[in-house]
């Protein structure tokens, strides 16, 4: 387990440590929602959730958006649609 704080949106709420599997379901649930096979998504928003834990390991420290960032970023090689998605989830909402 990463021992990362990362800072909320706007540093209006106290910072919380990373969890992985919150990173994981919301790049799944971006995946779903273009009509990514259910396997298919979840084998996707693991490989994606690894990539961003290896950029991870070398910060204490991060915010909410630079993780948006790096899994929109690692997602964007993989599947193009969900990673608009995921990287513009609050302005399409």
């Amino acid at each position: 387990m990463l021992a990362v704080d990362v800072v909320k949106r706007g540093g209006e709420r106290p910072s919380e440590s990373f969890e992985r599997i919150k990173l994981e379901r919301s790049i799944r649930a971006a995946l779903l929602s273009v009509r990514t096979p259910d396997g298919q998504a979840e084998d996707t928003a693991r490989r994606v959730t690894d990539i961003v834990e290896q950029w991870l390991a070398e910060h204490s420290e991060v915010t909410s958006y630079d993780i948006r960032l790096r899994a929109s970023g690692a997602l964007e090689q993989l599947h193009p649609d969900a990673a608009y998605l995921y990287k513009h989830h609050k302005v399409i909402m």
